[in-house]
């Protein structure tokens, strides 16, 4: 009898183990939502803000405001409006949201970027770019790190590309579209240096710009349907 209450005893600690074990594991990628506190947050709170989502205190703490500004987001990209920032809505604004050693960073012209950094900078490329040459393809993620490193634009990837209307494909949504593995490679050769426009910050395609604006920039260049101009 006392073996048989020793062996339930140890069965039920070992269950408890496993348990704790997969809960932490899955904390340290748990999503952002109401009640959230800390870095992260903040870093969700300043990016909202500067895209013109959030109106509220940079605070680090996840309240009724930061949820409204994440739906309006999520909204504005064509994502599921449930104001939790989870791996689809991070990945949109650029965020990491786990901490593990799973996670990467790219060394690149000016700083390091994270994945999310790189994948985004696909999406925005595919979006944008995708059917033209792929010099062409390199050359809109060069636009988009050379505005990253100006002082005339916000000062990372996701805050250019979200810019109010920066970009059409945000606008239209179809910068939630997923990135073939032709422009992750774009956006890989871009942020490894190469730049086939020489610095410029702007592109358009003459036959369909319609702002009267782009067409007072200097063009340097044109690679397929693009203009590349400063």
């Amino acid at each position: 009898m006392k073996k048989f209450l020793l062996i339930c005893v140890c069965t039920a600690l070992v269950t408890a183990l496993v348990f704790t074990f997969f809960t932490v594991g899955d904390a340290r990628a748990e999503v952002l939502k109401q009640g959230s506190t800390g870095t992260l947050v903040k870093t969700v709170q300043t990016r909202l803000k500067n895209w013109g989502y959030y109106t509220g205190t940079v605070d680090g703490i996840y309240g009724p405001k930061t949820v409204a500004a994440v739906k309006y987001f999520q909204r504005k990209n064509g994502l599921t409006q449930d104001g939790i920032v989870g791996t689809k809505t991070a990945a949109a604004m650029g965020v990491t949201l786990s901490s593990s050693s799973t996670s990467s960073t790219t060394s690149g012209v000016g700083g390091s970027y994270s994945s999310a950094d790189s994948y985004l900078l696909a999406k925005c490329i595919y979006a944008e770019a995708r059917g033209e040459p792929y010099t062409g393809q390199v050359a809109v993620g060069a636009v988009i790190l050379n505005r990253v490193r100006s002082s005339k634009f916000p000062n990372t990837i996701s805050g250019v590309i979200y810019q109010p209307y920066a970009f059409t494909c945000v606008s239209d949504g179809q910068i939630n579209l997923t990135p073939d593995a032709t422009a992750k490679k774009a956006a890989q050769d871009a942020l490894n240096g190469w730049d086939p426009t020489g610095g410029c910050l702007y592109y358009y395609n003459p036959a369909t710009a319609t702002s009267s604006w782009i067409w007072s920039r200097t063009v340097m260049l044109s690679i397929g349907k693009h203009n590349f101009a400063l």
